[in-house]
């Protein structure tokens, strides 16, 4: 239901020009809250990227993109996120409008990697951990016991023998490629998911805040992700009411 409230209006918008889904996700952009990609200017030893300071608006169709341009850089150089009529780009969009300042801090930290070290044959090990934030990242926040059992990869006393506990979660999905594979679910679909801290946050504006500021390159490089089959979740499937759910080995690792 959360992420519904900005599909719906995007989707709207969007199947009135099917070809168009920059100019969909524009005009769902909330008035003075567009993609901020850098609030302030940012100098790299090389000086390849010197950030602009006009204000950050939106989304761009994916020709904009020049072929011999890093996506990544781009969006950070000119404030424009090259968009794709598909799916991936859908959901990307949305992650942008929902959690504004967590996808700018994500495009910074690439940027700056791109701007030191180059494009190559591997992203290295922090523009790894970047790409699988942005891509495969769920949020949980979540009873003491939940997070010991999945970090135990415990899957029956974190789905079963705790399944009362659920009720005091909050999951959000965060990554666009995980919302993507929920379109033709199956049951091996896997979140990283990430802890958000107890009490419980509120509103997405809280956890975006909070967010931003764990996104730094010594806290990513941690490794700080957590596999987590959603399958598993208390309610999303109707079988995992069964603790024999859980005793298939090629979803449920030890």
């Amino acid at each position: 239901m959360p992420w519904a409230q900005y599909g719906e209006k995007v989707q709207l918008h969007w199947q009135a020009q099917p070809e168009q889904l920059h100019l969909a996700l524009n005009r769902s952009l909330p008035r003075g809250l567009e993609p901020s990609i850098s609030s302030k200017p940012i100098d790299f030893e090389n000086e390849a990227v010197k950030a602009t300071v006009q204000k950050a608006e939106s989304f761009v169709s994916q020709q904009d993109l020049p072929s011999d341009t890093a996506y990544e850089f781009f969006i950070f150089k000119h404030k424009r996120i090259p968009t794709r009529n598909n799916a991936h780009d859908f959901f990307n969009g949305l992650c942008w409008l929902r959690f504004p300042k967590s996808k700018a801090q994500l495009n910074r930290l690439q940027a700056q990697a791109i701007a030191t070290q180059g494009v190559g044959a591997h992203r290295g090990a922090l523009r790894d951990a970047l790409t699988l934030f942005d891509e495969n990242a769920g949020l949980l926040c979540a009873p003491a016991p939940l997070w010991q059992a999945l970090k135990n990869k415990q899957w029956h006393e974190l789905f079963v023998t705790n399944r009362d506990s659920w009720q005091q979660v909050r999951l959000v999905l965060f990554g666009h490629a995980l919302l993507e594979k929920l379109l033709q679910p199956y049951k091996g679909i896997t979140a990283h998911v990430l802890c958000l801290p107890m009490p419980l946050l509120i509103s997405d504006e809280e956890v975006d805040a909070w967010l931003c500021q764990q996104l730094t390159p010594s806290f990513l490089l941690t490794k700080p992700f957590l596999p987590m089959p959603l399958a598993g979740v208390p309610g999303w499937l109707p079988q995992n009411e069964t603790p024999a759910f859980f005793e298939d080995k090629k979803v449920f690792r030890d």
